[in-house]
């Protein structure tokens, strides 16, 4: 399939506590913001809220997994956190191909993930497309 500006893509990831517990012991990041109720109340948020980078995450799955898929190669990614993820949420995350160079097979994609219709996370990826 070749890749053309306009394609897109959606999927919907969950975040649970197995998740957060799993990106924690992956990343190292052990923050009481993702953890410890108790911690988490008396922040800015009033509760746990989920790493941002495990959004982002979802963001390079999608690239890496559904579009363009298989054999992407991450260039670089601008990230803009709007507003928090918790546990328990289901995070939308898609993407769109904005501009495509054929002969160098680089993309550029806009990325947003979504908490029902609240936009958590906005970016642009640079990607080179597989063959």
């Amino acid at each position: 399939m070749a890749l053309a500006v306009g394609d897109s893509a959606e999927r919907v990831f969950d975040v649970t506590d197995e998740v957060l517990e799993h990106f924690g012991a992956a990343s190292g990041d052990r923050n009481p913001m993702h953890f410890d109720d108790e911690f988490a109340k008396g922040t800015m948020f009033g509760g746990r809220i989920a790493h941002g980078m495990l959004t982002a995450g979802f963001i390079s799955t999608m690239i890496g997994m559904v579009l363009p898929g298989p054999g992407s190669i991450y260039l670089g990614q601008t990230l803009q956190f709007r507003a928090p993820v918790r546990p328990g949420d289901q995070v939308r995350v898609r993407v769109e191909v904005t501009a495509y160079e054929p002969d160098r097979r680089r993309a550029t994609m806009e990325t947003r993930a979504f908490v029902g219709e609240t936009l958590v996370v906005a970016g642009e990826a640079r990607v080179v497309a597989p063959d």
